[in-house]
């Protein structure tokens, strides 16, 4: 019998493929890191300008005066009002998940003598008309009595896409903007004021995705059982609202730009992804290096 020898140079090694499979994998790594850095450059930024989101919106001119007749205000856009000191001034803004929202305003006080300091506030609220808290930014500040404007702003907490019965975390929706003066002399009552607001939104990424959705963002009207107009009994040809006959309802307020989110897809499912690639590389890499040369050191060469 002839016994079977195994030449030299024909011993299998594992060293090219090896090489060939990392070489693979950290090509398939550049792409993933490709595409999380397209998916970050595609997300939200700040708009600028008096247009909306769109270009063709005009920043409104106008604040309402209650939750109910609050003027519709796009994120990016710098809204102004002429107003009444000791009036109450409300904006609505859409806020999606994932967020992070600065909300910043400006009083401009009038020229005319005034009678001593005012203290403006600057309110968040979310579409449960929860008072949000802010986590940093002047939210309440004082103007001397012979200041020319006084600036409030408020950074406010990243957007969940869902939370606790219990807890107070923002939700996707409208949020509330109100602008008021909280103290000042009762002389100065009525002085006329200019207010600009402006709300810029910020994308938090994948680190702040949570797992979950509500079913419908948090809008005017949205927990309505029936339509509005049901609600006016019959025979009566007036609709119920204010003096002027047009019924108290929100406005119309307008989806974040690109729609609601699905509340499924965030940027972490790349990094995830790439974190398994890294891993398959430690273990490859690894295992090529404690394998050896496949021969071992106690068999001759020529056997």
């Amino acid at each position: 019998m002839t016994a079977l020898r195994v030449l030299p140079g024909r011993v299998p090694n594992g060293s090219v493929l090896t090489g060939r499979v990392l070489a693979s994998l950290v090509m398939a790594g550049a792409a993933l890191l490709g595409a999380a850095g397209v998916a970050a450059a595609e997300s939200p930024t700040p708009t600028s300008g008096a247009s909306g989101p769109d270009g063709g919106a005009e920043a409104p001119t106008e604040a309402g005066t209650s939750f109910r007749t609050a003027t519709a205000l796009s994120p990016g856009q710098r809204a102004t009002a002429d107003a009444s000191t000791g009036d109450y001034l409300y904006w609505v803004v859409p806020l999606d998940q994932g967020q992070r929202a600065t909300v910043k305003a400006t009083v401009k006080l009038p020229k005319a003598a005034r009678h001593g300091r005012a203290t403006w506030q600057l309110d968040v609220y979310d579409g449960l008309r929860r008072r949000q808290s802010c986590r940093y930014g002047a939210q309440t500040r004082a103007a001397a009595q012979d200041a020319d404007s006084v600036e409030l702003s408020c950074a406010l907490r990243t957007v969940r896409g869902w939370a606790e019965p219990w807890a107070n975390d923002p939700l996707p929706g409208s949020y509330y903007v109100r602008l008021t003066v909280v103290d000042l002399p009762q002389t100065d009552l009525g002085l006329p004021v200019h207010a600009e607001v402006r709300a810029d939104t910020a994308d938090a990424g994948g680190a702040a995705a949570v797992d979950g959705a509500l079913t419908a963002p948090l809008v005017p009207g949205a927990g309505a059982a029936t339509p509005q107009d049901d609600a006016t009994p019959q025979g009566d040809a007036t609709p119920r609202g204010d003096a002027s006959g047009s019924p108290d309802r929100p406005a119309a307020l307008a989806e974040p730009d690109g729609g609601w989110s699905a509340g499924w897809w965030s940027d972490r499912w790349v990094w995830t992804a790439v974190g398994g690639l890294l891993a398959a590389l430690a273990g490859i890499g690894g295992y090529s290096l404690t394998r050896g040369s496949g021969r071992p050191s106690r068999v001759p060469p020529g056997a």
